[in-house]
């Protein structure tokens, strides 16, 4: 179980985060929904151990988090290959790092539960589409069958009915897995279709925890309730329903 235990994060003399308290389990998804530089991306961070917490504790199972194998899946999904390299190699990267077994049977059975097309891992990130690096983005991050997976504006960068596939795909495979799934997202539609829970940031702080359907329902605070609106205004709430 991921516990996230009233970690805050300071920069020179500025806060980016502070007093955030949550907890995960596997097989759960908890999205993390705010408007940008709400501190979305440095919670992923401190999550990772890549920025350094002020005050709390991140832990897995009461270890360091480092020590569950975590993956990341990237805004940005050509940005999170080596151009010069093939997608096979950038895929198996992780697998090679950690010195893990995983045959091709395993990374074929992985491909077909992506839709992943075998031949396209011979290719450089420049030569599939948007949507096929996102999938390679997620098949690097379920290679190494991790129990905790972070997912960061995982549909941003896709146009509408990719984004709805994808969706899709990363839920089946948390329902095949079993993983833990931490997503951070502006994307609150998004978060209210696939997400068992949903926090609310805001200038570094939580303002509200709940299950998706009471958040929707009806949100604890006026900011939630902004964000609630708005998203019913713009039709983002019924495009992935």
């Amino acid at each position: 179980m991921l516990t996230v235990d009233n970690i805050s994060v300071r920069r020179g003399v500025s806060t980016t985060l502070q007093d955030i308290s949550f907890s995960l389990t596997p097989g759960r998804t908890l999205a993390v929904v705010g408007e940008s530089g709400a501190g979305k991306s440095t919670l992923i961070n401190a999550i990772l151990g890549l920025v350094r917490c002020s005050a709390g504790r991140v832990s897995w199972s009461g270890a360091l988090v480092s020590q569950c194998r975590p993956a990341l899946v990237m805004q940005e999904p050509r940005a999170a290959f080596n151009p010069r390299l093939s997608l096979r190699r950038s895929v198996m990267e992780p697998v090679v790092g950690r010195k893990l077994a995983v045959n091709a049977n395993q990374l074929e059975t992985l491909c077909h539960a992506l839709e992943v097309q075998p031949d396209l891992l011979d290719r450089r990130p420049d030569e599939v589409s948007i949507g096929q690096a996102q999938r390679m983005g997620i098949l690097r991050a379920l290679v190494v069958a991790p129990p905790l997976v972070l997912f960061d504006e995982p549909l941003s960068a896709l146009d509408a009915v990719t984004q709805k596939h994808t969706a899709r795909l990363i839920a089946d495979m948390q329902a095949q897995e079993g993983f833990a799934a931490l997503i951070v997202t502006h994307d609150l539609g998004y978060a209210a279709a696939f997400a068992d829970e949903i926090a609310v940031l805001r200038a570094g702080r939580i303002q509200e925890i709940a299950s998706a359907q009471a958040f929707i329902e009806a949100p604890q605070t006026g900011y939630g309730r902004t964000l609630r609106d708005a998203a019913f205004a713009l039709g983002a709430l019924e495009r992935v329903a």
